[in-house]
């Protein structure tokens, strides 16, 4: 049986995308997905330009570009009242990170890095195929799969999700849930009776709430997420989140938020989890990317692009060991600079993602007004909150100037 040089376990968008990464830099990869097709549960996503710029880097960015929307405005209202708090500018976003700011459905920005896979001989791809166990051994790593498949590898990367199977083998710790829920789902955009503009990332904030919309598949479809704190969940429930609890959150907010509920999907919901950052992410020869390594909450819009970022450090850490044995030493070498430019960072998105949630989410007056009144009083010109998110920030263009905030804080700017 041939020996892999890397064996992927889940071929989603971290999966994929970690494979073409690795091969472009001439590693053999094979993706052992345990559905029966490569595809992705969910609507839109967000790419910021630390994604967009990388994507250009491997060719897939113009895949994307024609099936994407790049939004003028990344917008904040109080859904209550309406208003609008303050925005982003999002047409500078290449100048200024050397990346666009785009939209677009989950499935299209997967079917390109699906296809961009297809087109690398270094990659085996597999279908039906759940990593069920594994066997690390000094010299290689052996991967079974419910179906009676064997594969043998040099490395095996955990990239199968919040639940991952392969974490198990290096982190004894539980997904956490936040109690909030969310329904989402993507919709011709002639069905939706949309009061926002359509060149916009809306975010609708509420007591214990939000709302985000925005247009993908080039302005073909409309996505929605409606995410709310549940009561339900906090009484104890089995069956919470109900839709019966969603329309009772959002009945009382503006006419905007509330024409929008009913064009949600309500067949499926999302109870929403994270983890706490960990303090590896490798044992011997297993390593973990994706959400199998930092599950995040959305409220940065970076889960799928951090996986994709995990890919590419990777791919720096790894051609390195060349095509020789991969001895152990070696490789913990090259995983230990994967995880030197990758598990801080990580953790702090997601640490300061449930910071975010938490401005977002105030239910008490007093809170509500002082949010409100800073996000009015922000300088709409002031990046200097998502500079360390989106940089570096492109020669020409000179930092922002603004006050400084407390040792350690990671609270985001709006955007």
């Amino acid at each position: 049986m041939a020996t892999d040089q890397v064996i992927i376990a889940g071929g989603g968008i971290g999966g994929l995308g970690a494979a073409v990464h690795l091969a472009r830099s001439g590693v053999r990869v094979r993706v052992l997905e345990r559905s029966p097709e490569f595809a992705e549960v969910g609507a839109g996503l967000q790419l910021a330009p630390n994604i967009t710029r990388m994507l250009d880097q491997i060719g897939v960015l113009d895949k994307i570009l024609p099936r994407s929307v790049r939004p003028r405005r990344l917008v904040f209202r109080n859904a209550e009242s309406g208003e609008e708090l303050t925005h982003l500018d999002l047409t500078d976003a290449h100048a200024r990170y050397g990346g666009p700011y785009l939209v677009l459905h989950r499935s299209d920005l997967l079917q390109a890095l699906l296809e961009a896979a297809r087109g690398e001989d270094l990659i085996s791809l597999h279908t039906d195929h759940h990593v069920t166990g594994f066997t690390d051994n000094p010299d290689a790593i052996t991967v079974t799969c419910a179906n009676g498949a064997e594969f043998t590898g040099r490395l095996l990367l955990g990239a199968d999700g919040l639940h991952s199977t392969i974490r198990k083998e290096i982190i004894t710790d539980e997904p956490l849930c936040s109690g909030y829920v969310a329904y989402r789902g993507a919709v011709p955009i002639e069905q939706v009776d949309r009061r926002a503009a359509l060149d916009d990332v809306c975010v609708w904030m509420g007591p214990g709430m939000h709302l985000v919309q925005y247009p993908v598949r080039a302005g073909e479809l409309y996505n929605q997420v409606a995410v709310f704190r549940s009561q339900e969940y906090l009484e104890g429930k089995q069956d919470w989140g109900t839709p019966e609890e969603l329309d009772r959150m959002y009945s009382g907010m503006c006419e905007a938020v509330r024409v929008a509920i009913p064009s949600l999907q309500r067949n499926n919901r999302w109870p929403m989890y994270d983890r706490e950052p960990a303090a590896t992410w490798t044992k011997g020869r297993i390593s973990l990317l994706g959400d199998a390594a930092h599950p995040m909450l959305q409220y940065l819009a970076q889960g799928a692009g951090q996986a994709l970022l995990d890919g590419a450090a990777l791919a720096k850490a790894l051609p390195a060991l060349g095509t020789g044995s991969w001895s152990l030493p070696a490789l913990g070498e090259a995983l230990g600079g994967y995880e030197g430019e990758r598990l801080a960072l990580a953790g702090r998105v997601q640490s300061s993602a449930r910071v975010w949630g938490d401005i977002w989410h105030v239910d008490q007056p007093v809170a509500t007004l002082l949010r409100d009144e800073v996000f009015r009083s922000r300088d709409i010109h002031d990046y200097h909150l998502v500079d360390w998110l989106y940089g570096p920030v492109r020669e020409g263009q000179a930092p922002t100037r603004a006050p400084a905030t407390p040792a350690g804080s990671d609270v985001p700017t709006p955007a």
